[in-house]
């Protein structure tokens, strides 16, 4: 399996805050299966002021200390990246870092508050020749009432990452209904596991292959897990990769704040 989001590297953001904990994560990590895993610090301009030079510095630096410990992972560099001006000129200057230097980018969007002109600028990323992977879309806060944008986007061309964790409902309920969802709809491109801690965020990724094979095959959650982060470390074009597959009949759905109320 390849983990393509993971905040492994020590005190660089709200990830692993030292090496003892980005070794512990890493041995967990290699133990779930994971074979490679793209180390994806914050880059968020004023807060976490990461640059591709560094983050490659530090990779290095862990890679080392890995194949000293007999840690089996190999480590690829990204970034989390947070919208900002000038976004596509820090990608071609060389001061943000895509995934592994592919066209793919990992796109945090705000938490909390949905961004202005949002869809505009993930065109405008497309358009560049760029194609942003939005992490975690079911945690966001506003996905509610921004659902059927998420869907627009796909079409578009963006891709989806849905946090391995929230289909298993470790960051409950809210989550997980949004996460399962996806996946109905077959809106997502791959899974990873955001992980930030060897407690609270562990890197377990088998988890969420796991749930997602029971809601899509084996097939298409090998998909999810390793041959679409594959070919997106090797820059592979999206449409020579695995499409998603064809949405099924679903039945309506009830919100999941109506499901634990008629459940009560």
């Amino acid at each position: 399996m390849i983990d393509l989001h993971c905040h492994l590297l020590p005190g660089i953001d709200d990830g692993a805050p030292d090496l003892a904990v980005s070794l512990a994560m890493a041995r967990c990590a290699a133990s779930d299966g994971i074979t490679v895993t793209a180390c994806t610090p914050h880059i968020y301009p004023g807060l976490y002021d990461n640059d591709l030079a560094g983050i490659a510095a530090a990779i290095e630096q862990l890679q080392q200390r890995l194949h000293d410990e007999g840690i089996p992972l190999a480590l690829s560099i990204g970034a989390d990246t947070h919208l900002a001006p000038g976004l596509v000129e820090g990608i071609r200057e060389g001061r943000v870092p895509t995934l592994n230097g592919s066209r793919y980018l990992l796109l945090e969007p705000p938490h909390h508050v949905a961004p202005p002109r949002f869809e505009e600028s993930l065109f405008q990323l497309m358009t560049a020749g760029y194609v942003p992977v939005i992490t975690h879309p079911e945690r966001l806060s506003w996905i509610e009432h921004n659902y059927d944008m998420f869907a627009s986007v796909v079409r578009a061309g963006a891709w989806m990452q849905v946090t391995a964790g929230s289909l298993t409902g470790r960051f409950g309920k809210r989550p997980q209904y949004w996460a399962e969802r996806m996946l109905d709809e077959r809106l997502v491109h791959i899974l990873a596991t955001d992980s930030h801690h060897i407690d609270r965020r562990p890197p377990l990724l088998a988890e969420g292959r796991d749930a997602a094979a029971r809601k899509l095959g084996d097939a298409e959650a090998f998909n999810l897990v390793d041959v679409r982060p594959r070919g997106i470390l090797a820059d592979v074009a999206p449409d020579a990769l695995p499409p998603l597959p064809e949405a099924a009949a679903v039945q309506p759905r009830t919100r999941f704040w109506q499901r634990r109320r008629s459940d009560a």
